[in-house]
């Protein structure tokens, strides 16, 4: 059939149409197309924007963000092991006593281990005389103590761990527990009732020993049992009432020196052996005060989290560190008391030897403000604790013996 003429309207609809076929096409092309392609420039106007009260739109823009509190909370669960084994992994009894081992914080010892070395010391070098040029000593009682002793701390420490972890104190903190609850290693429950355990072994062992000291032995004992139990267990511990550093102070000083003092002796001679006594515990007391400070100060931040006031955490760093520099200072400033008058044992100076570590210690709790580096702090304050009382020892056996080496001839001769 002989085709129709176009009318303009048709043309212009055909030539609309193609120019829309050959656009879509070079959209796509310029969509392939590996090339840059620069946009116009637009106004501003042009823009699109997305309104701010929208949530909705914003949601299917960005991710989805939960915010969180970090406060601790009452919530207790057990924590998943840092390092996951096998299933078909069982730990040898030797791995299980290391871990074990590594639980209980064997480096903390010497805070209760010294003062009894220092009041069986004393309570023999008392005994020391031209007459009794070897003096008396009772190494079972010694060794009993010494038990009861390390018994009640480790307990101390894993019932600690327990409580401190109910509370939400230390979860997160790799340098305060034993690890055993936060490393997932051992359930909670098992850490309790192994610490209480100890606890009880070592009630058992002091009472034992200490029919041969009298009453006072069993009053300090259950001083001694009471601040263990209680220094971290219940809602109003001890140690969260900024009350730390002093029961740290009178047990670590005065109470366990004077307690294994009278182990040894059964009593006090004389006014005199008291006060020496009470005199030669205040050191140690000061020194392990200052560990126990220093360790509150590395864990200021987690103590806040967890709402537990310390007297580092109230004080903050700046005022921490004055404590702990007047207490470091103060034991010094007592042996130097002891021994520097005339007729005093003038010996006892020489654990001034340990005036490096000091130093030491000094140095870096006055720039350390890290908990990494507060926490070698604190290992160096116990090495200095460990060695100050070394020496006040050896120079107090050294003291005795010098005393009655002029008298040893007449009773070794008859022999």
């Amino acid at each position: 059939m002989p085709s129709k003429d176009l009318a303009p309207e048709d043309d212009e609809k055909t030539l609309t149409v193609s120019m829309s076929k050959g656009e879509a096409v070079n959209k796509r092309k310029a969509k392939n197309s590996p090339h840059i392609v620069t946009a116009e420039s637009v106004q501003a106007e042009e823009v699109p924007t997305i309104p701010l009260g929208s949530l909705q739109t914003l949601s299917t823009l960005e991710p989805a963000v939960s915010v969180r509190s970090v406060e601790a909370t009452q919530s207790v669960r057990l924590p998943a092991p840092l390092v996951v084994q096998p299933s078909e992994y069982r730990r040898s009894p030797g791995e299980w006593l290391q871990v074990w081992w590594e639980g209980i914080r064997p480096d903390y010892l010497p805070l209760a281990i010294m003062p009894v070395l220092v009041g069986s010391t004393l309570a023999w070098t008392q005994s020391v005389s031209p007459r009794t040029p070897f003096g008396y000593f009772s190494f079972l009682h010694f060794i009993a103590a010494l038990l009861a002793v390390v018994a009640l701390q480790v307990g101390a420490n894993l019932v600690n761990d327990y409580y401190d972890y109910i509370k939400g104190i230390d979860i997160s903190n790799p340098l305060g527990p034993g690890g055993l609850i936060q490393q997932g290693l051992i359930r909670p429950i098992g850490v309790l009732n192994f610490g209480l355990i100890l606890l009880a072994l070592g009630s058992l062992i002091g009472a034992v020993v200490a029919i041969s000291g009298g009453l006072y032995v069993y009053l300090f004992g259950l001083i001694g049992l009471l601040c263990a139990y209680f220094y971290s267990a219940t809602s109003r511990a001890l140690s969260s009432l900024a009350l730390g550093e002093l029961v740290s102070f009178c047990v670590f000083g005065p109470l366990l020196t004077l307690g294994a003092y009278l182990v040894q002796t059964g009593g006090f001679a004389n006014r005199v052996a008291f006060i020496s006594v009470l005199l030669y515990s205040l050191p140690l007391g000061l020194l392990a005060t200052a560990v126990v400070h220093v360790n509150d100060m590395r864990d200021i931040e987690s103590d806040v989290q967890a709402r537990k006031r310390t007297l580092a955490s109230l004080q903050g760093l700046r005022w921490s560190r004055t404590e702990y520099l007047l207490l470091v200072l103060g034991a010094y400033a007592i042996i130097v008391a002891l021994g520097l008058p005339h007729g005093a044992p003038h010996l006892v100076l020489i654990t001034l030897w340990t005036l490096p570590i000091l130093v030491v210690a000094l140095t870096g709790v006055m720039r350390a403000d890290m908990p990494a580096t507060l926490h070698l702090v604190m290992r160096e304050t116990l090495k200095l604790l460990t060695y100050f009382a070394l020496l006040l020892i050896a120079a107090l056996i050294l003291t005795a013996v010098i005393t009655i080496l002029p008298h040893l001839p007449s009773h070794i001769l008859p022999i």
